[in-house]
């Protein structure tokens, strides 16, 4: 995390540099603001990165003889036999069509994007993969 936390306090003085410039030259309040802001968020991330590393061990990244091995985990479990996500983008299909065609045909794709939902989160509570 030490390097994560070096790389936004880097970032963050390149993008103070970029928005004084940039203020200077462009003399345009809300880009300029929306750097300066950039700046903030970033020094927050590289303090809570630089503040949280010093406070637990130190990761394979933090190791210049490390291997991508040493730092590989579990990625988590996904559902290979899922039909939801399809049911969902039909669903959001729908919706961004309706932003083209007309606002009422969001009323057509709001029940495969519920059914959509809630078959997903309730995957694994019914039927024969109750128990993983």
């Amino acid at each position: 995390m030490k390097i994560q936390g070096r790389m936004f306090i880097w970032l963050s003085a390149f993008i103070l540099i970029m928005a004084i410039v940039y203020g200077v030259w462009s003399k345009e309040p809300a880009g300029t603001t929306a750097l300066f802001l950039a700046f903030g968020l970033s020094v927050m991330i590289g303090f809570y990165l630089g503040f949280t590393a010093r406070r637990v061990d130190a990761g394979a990244q933090d190791d210049k003889e490390a291997d991508v091995a040493d730092d590989a985990g579990e990625l988590g479990f996904f559902s290979p036999h899922s039909w939801q996500p399809l049911m969902l983008g039909f669903g959001g299909a729908i919706a961004f069509l309706s932003i083209a065609v007309g606002w009422w045909l969001i009323y057509f794709s709001a029940p495969f994007i519920v059914i959509g939902l809630f078959g997903w989160v309730f995957e694994y509570y019914h039927g024969e993969n109750r128990t993983q």
